[in-house]
């Protein structure tokens, strides 16, 4: 776990949420407040340093770091190639369960939030899940990260604008940043030789 200066903590923060297609009713309603504030909780825990320079960090270690997060969690699920990437359930009794799906965005191009969006409508179609979240870097925190890397503000705008349909999905999305500087995560390469 990294420090700072003054002996605090470095935990990334939640800067914005955005909720679509009566996602916070829905977490009220079927008694998802726990799981969502453990999302949150899961969120909070993950220590994450930069430089805050344009363009200067990698962002698949964020990624890994928030997997890592959810795996060690108490029964998180990750699903299989094609859906949504983390779920977990709670059961009331033996007729009624509900769950709630994570897609996390935060190291491929900005453009494939509409495959996690289709995801999550998928799985919500299906009765997989309950209501869906979708985790991406805040506007401020994308501009550290490789460029193309989505945003909040894009997540908005494919929602709002490319995919409208996805409005009337419960889903939330929630914007993440560092909270701390340090040195540039490192950039992977990938099979084209272009840096993550």
């Amino acid at each position: 776990m990294n420090h700072n200066t003054t002996g605090g903590i470095f935990l990334m923060k939640i800067t914005a949420m955005k909720f679509y297609g009566g996602a916070r009713e829905k977490v009220c309603r079927l008694g998802l407040a726990d799981l969502f504030l453990e999302l949150q909780q899961i969120i909070f825990e993950t220590t994450i340093e930069i430089e805050e320079t344009r363009d200067a960090n990698g962002a698949a270690f964020i990624r890994e770091e928030l997997d890592s997060r959810f795996s060690n969690g108490d029964d998180w699920v990750k699903t299989a190639s094609g859906g949504v990437d983390w779920v977990k359930r709670i059961r009331y009794n033996s007729t009624f369960m509900a769950r709630i799906g994570v897609e996390i965005q935060v190291s491929a191009r900005s453009d494939l939030l509409i495959r996690d969006i289709v995801h999550l409508r998928n799985s919500l179609q299906e009765g997989h899940i309950d209501v869906g979240a979708i985790v991406v870097p805040s506007d401020r925190f994308q501009l550290f990260l490789p460029d193309r890397t989505p945003s909040y503000r894009d997540a908005i705008r494919y929602i709002e604008q490319e995919f409208k349909e996805a409005m009337t999905f419960p889903i939330v999305v929630i914007a993440i940043e560092h909270d701390g500087t340090g040195n540039a995560l490192p950039k992977k390469r990938t099979n084209k030789g272009k840096a993550d």
